[in-house]
């Protein structure tokens, strides 16, 4: 080998030596350049993904739940009454004279369609006594309605609207009611409060059925209610409690509460005994007691011995 061959063999030694480093180097920005531009990529299946998710997000809001509630909104409507009581004023001239004058109380309540007659549902203790009730639906139209009877014992009152095209709710078996099972609770607890006509919508679980409580002291008996966590305010009273086929399982009647709002401790009138009720109350105006053919009474000495 000639001496011009072996400097030439060198310095491609040196050469390579010297720039090996820098190409391995590049390599690996060539590699980052790539994984960048892949990781540029990524983005778009990541929006792919979260459009999915998107999608799936908006199928699972409209769930069970929300179905039943469009279903059963439109026939709950408002109920707000005036009730006049008398009440004694000192006259303003004579000293030891009272006037007797007209005082009007404001009310307000919740109730539903169940006809397509006009026919509402909704608790006793909202109307009795009532001078003027007004109904609103929540379609904004409003009407005067008229008392067709009343249950006080239960505490169920069925009043009546005339109107056309009238939404009305469809009644559930509330025999067949599963602790655990979704219920709904709507109302209107503002009534003439504001303007907005669209009820309320709560959602809970039957926590209990068959509730039985002891006579109050309005007189009303409270037997077989059903009990749910579903948020019940004050005027809610009368609205319906449904399923998740947007069926009528009772009517929501009153909470237990110290500070009056809801605890998670709201009791139902179960359907089946609502519809007994307004049976009664429209064909006949009000309950009719069942009567025997016979009547208790004690017995004395007198009757004992003409018994012998």
């Amino acid at each position: 080998m000639s001496r011009n061959h072996v400097i030439l063999i060198l310095v491609l030694t040196v050469i390579v030596l010297i720039f090996y480093p820098v190409l391995i180097k590049n390599n690996e920005v060539i590699k980052n350049i790539d994984s960048e531009a892949i990781s540029r990529d990524e983005p778009n299946h990541l929006e792919f993904d979260k459009f999915k998710k998107t999608e799936e997000i908006f199928s699972s809001r409209r769930n069970s739940i929300t179905i039943a509630a469009k279903i059963v909104e439109p026939a709950v409507v408002s109920v707000n009454v005036i009730k006049t009581q008398i009440v004694k004023r000192r006259h303003s001239l004579f000293f030891g004279f009272y006037d007797e004058v007209p005082y009007s109380i404001q009310g307000i309540g919740s109730g539903v369609i169940f006809s397509k007659d006009g026919f509402i549902l909704t608790n006793a203790h909202v109307v009795e006594g009532a001078t003027e009730i007004k109904v609103i639906l929540t379609d904004t139209r409003q009407f005067d309605a008229k008392v067709i009877g009343i249950d006080t014992g239960h505490d169920i009152a069925v009043i009546k609207i005339e109107g056309e095209e009238l939404p009305y709710a469809s009644f559930g078996d509330s025999d067949d009611l599963i602790i655990g099972e979704w219920a709904i609770a709507l109302g209107n607890p503002y009534g003439f409060l504001i303007k907005d006509s669209k009820p309320s919508v709560s959602v809970g679980v039957i926590s209990a059925i068959n509730r039985d409580f002891a006579e109050n002291k309005d007189g009303k008996i409270y037997r077989h209610m059903v009990q749910t966590d579903a948020a019940i305010n004050q005027g809610n009273s009368g609205g319906p409690l449904v399923n998740i086929y947007g069926e009528i399982i009772g009517i929501n009647t009153f909470i237990f509460s110290e500070s009056g709002g809801s605890i998670g401790l709201g009791f139902a009138i179960p359907a089946n005994a609502v519809k007994k009720s307004a049976r009664e109350l429209i064909e006949y105006g009000k309950i009719r007691q069942i009567w025997f053919g016979f009547k208790v009474q004690e017995i004395n000495p007198l009757i004992a011995s003409h018994l012998k």
